[in-house]
């Protein structure tokens, strides 16, 4: 039985592989300070990964699946496993500077980005620690990750508002764009890279096909079986106070991906999936103000 570490394994993208590789039969092990519910069928190494000390030396892992956030997050982790064969760091779109030629591509520049600012520098640092340690590890860039248990208050604010009845206050016109990445389509993908074993060791990932904000929207609608009315915000204000977007659009070349894997999970589809488990789990997304802002600044 092949041996998986996850980084984390508690919220959204490092929960949803540690659930998804307990579903294929292998033998998991989260890494995390056990403040949160562990999902079932895992084996929780409770430990802070800043102080892991020899906690991991005994183990051998066949797939080592990493979120980190920082250069000093892989360092260490590095320095105190045992035995492993493969590495995959969760990294992020956000290493890409907002100002570059679009679509970004795997070799475009690195550097800040005015929207995620330290995110997507420290990302850039982890990569190239881990690269330099392990250029036989595998780096993927993903644009925005949705899917079931999704705490992060995108799908689930369009939910709520649908389920509400209300009127949706959309930014200006509504056609900036969208990329998208199921989060079971990120784990099938690191299947397949494992499985291929490409030459190339950094991969943006998502659906090629970009969707305006306010299909999206029409599409969260239409899966929760409301009928949409749109009211558009012209006005002056930071739409990041009453929608869950910056006022930011890019998009990925992810042809690199596509070579590899292209049934990629289409968006309504993944959008009910997101639906359904929301309607169990409200409470575990982290909300924002958005629908008080509205009710008080835009009604």
């Amino acid at each position: 039985m092949k041996k998986v570490l996850v980084t984390g394994g508690t919220v959204f993208v490092s929960r949803y592989i540690a659930e998804y590789y307990v579903s294929r039969g292998f033998d998991v092990y989260v890494l995390n300070r056990n403040n949160r519910k562990q999902s079932k069928g895992v084996k929780l190494i409770e430990a802070d990964r800043h102080n892991l000390g020899e906690i991991l030396r005994e183990y051998h892992f066949d797939l080592v699946v990493d979120t980190a956030y920082t250069a000093e997050d892989v360092d260490l982790l590095l320095d105190a496993l045992g035995e492993y064969k493969d590495y995959v760091l969760i990294s992020s779109s956000a290493v890409y500077p907002q100002y570059t030629v679009q679509p970004f591509k795997e070799d475009s520049i690195l550097a800040i980005n005015k929207y995620w600012g330290k995110y997507g520098t420290n990302k850039i640092e982890a990569e190239m620690t881990l690269l330099k340690r392990n250029p036989n590890a595998y780096i993927l860039r993903p644009p925005y990750l949705y899917g079931p248990m999704n705490n992060v208050y995108r799908e689930a604010f369009v939910f709520e508002c649908a389920l509400s009845d209300r009127k949706f206050y959309l930014p200006k016109d509504g056609e900036m764009k969208l990329q998208f990445f199921h989060v079971h389509d990120l784990c099938r993908f690191i299947d397949v890279l494992l499985e291929k074993r490409p030459q190339e060791h950094i991969f943006n990932v998502g659906n090629k096909e970009v969707v305006s904000i306010r299909k999206w929207v029409e599409m969260c609608y239409e899966v929760t079986e409301k009928e949409v009315k749109f009211e558009n915000v012209y006005q002056d204000i930071d739409q990041r106070k009453y929608f869950s977007f910056y006022d930011y659009e890019y998009y990925l070349d992810v042809s690199r991906q596509y070579e590899l894997m292209s049934d990629i999970k289409p968006l309504k589809e993944g959008l009910l999936e997101a639906l359904q488990w929301y309607m169990n789990h409200s409470s575990e997304v982290i909300r924002k103000a958005f629908i008080e802002y509205i009710d008080n600044h835009l009604i």
